[in-house]
C-alpha cells in the first residue's frame, strides 16, 4: 500500500488483517516497523480493531518471555505482535522470529527496507530480513509505505521484489 502522508494506509492495512483474522485464513499477525512507531500500531491495533497486540523489542523481550506459559517461543505464543523491525533484524535476534513467524507480516515504512547500494548496513540488513520473510510459503504480507520510490530503481524493484522475486527484474 503506497500513498501520501496521512491518508490511511494503517487503516487500509489494519482492515485487511481484521477480515482475514475474522474469516480464520490467518491466525497470527506481526507489525514490523521502526521502534519509535510501536506505541502507535499497538494503540491503532487496540482502540480501532480490538486486537491486544505485544510490543517486542530490547526493553519488552524479558518480561513478555516471564509473563507466557508453556513450550515455544514468544514469536509463537502472543498471536498479535507489534515489533521493532531494528530489533529483530539482527542475527542474534531473526532465527528465532523466523522458526515462529506469524502467518501476516505487514511492514510499515517498507521503503526502508529496499536494498542499497550505498553500503548503509542498517538497511540491507532489514531488506534481508524481510526477504526471508517473503520468501516462507504461503506468508501473507503488507508493505506499507508513503515513499515507494525514491529515484533509485533498484531500490524501488528491490522492493517489488518482496512481492514477487520476478518484479526485481522488471526495468
Amino acid at each position: 500500500i503506497a500513498d501520501d502522508v496521512g491518508v490511511g494506509k494503517t487503516i487500509e492495512a489494519l482492515l485487511v488483517a481484521r477480515e482475514l483474522i475474522d474469516r480464520g485464513e490467518v491466525k497470527r499477525l506481526c507489525v514490523l516497523c521502526p521502534p519509535y512507531l510501536c506505541e502507535q500500531w499497538q494503540k491503532e491495533l487496540s482502540e480501532k480493531f480490538n486486537l491486544d497486540a505485544v510490543v517486542i523489542r530490547s526493553s519488552t523481550i524479558g518480561e513478555l518471555d516471564r509473563r507466557k506459559t508453556g513450550q515455544g517461543s514468544i514469536y509463537q505464543y502472543y498471536p498479535i505482535q507489534v515489533a521493532s523491525i531494528d530489533f529483530l533484524k539482527s542475527d542474534r535476534n531473526k532465527h528465532l522470529f523466523l522458526l515462529g513467524c506469524p502467518d501476516l507480516i505487514i511492514v510499515d515504512e517498507a521503503h526502508g527496507s529496499a536494498a542499497t547500494q550505498d553500503g548503509r548496513q542498517s538497511q540491507h540488513q532489514r531488506h534481508a530480513f524481510v526477504r526471508e520473510i517473503a520468501a516462507r510459503e504461503n506468508q501473507n504480507l503488507i508493505l506499507l509505505t508513503a515513499t515507494p520510490h525514491s529515484g533509485i530503481e533498484a531500490a524501488f524493484r528491490s522492493l517489488l521484489s518482496l512481492l514477487n522475486p520476478s518484479f526485481g527484474q522488471w526495468d
